[in-house]
């Protein structure tokens, strides 16, 4: 027998968890920014929590670029904000709740 999960309360196989909870998001916006030696980087706004440390790890791995994530943001060194945009909705994201710029 599979294990059930808490929160929905079904088989962990079809576990509707994370769908649900990329569905009901808040709005994310991707835009790119000069900092320090005017120097581009990429900043995702609108990811909270774990999803926000997970995220953070699947671009910097996907686009071989350093970053980092903190208060709420997520910051990738280079511009990065159309191919950023592409990828969150490979990892499930709705396009419609993806803002540029």
């Amino acid at each position: 027998m599979s294990e059930i999960c808490s929160k929905c309360g079904l088989p962990k196989e079809i576990c509707a968890c994370q769908a649900i909870e990329k569905e009901t998001a808040q709005r994310i916006r991707v835009y790119a920014t000069k900092k320090k030696f005017n120097k581009l980087v990429t900043i995702v706004e609108g990811l909270s929590g774990d999803e926000l440390e997970r995220v953070t790890k699947e671009l910097k791995r996907k686009f071989a670029c350093g970053g980092s994530c903190k208060e709420g943001y997520t910051v990738l060194q280079g511009n990065h904000v159309d191919r950023v945009i592409e990828y969150l909705t490979v990892l499930g994201y709705p396009k419609e709740i993806i803002k540029k710029g």
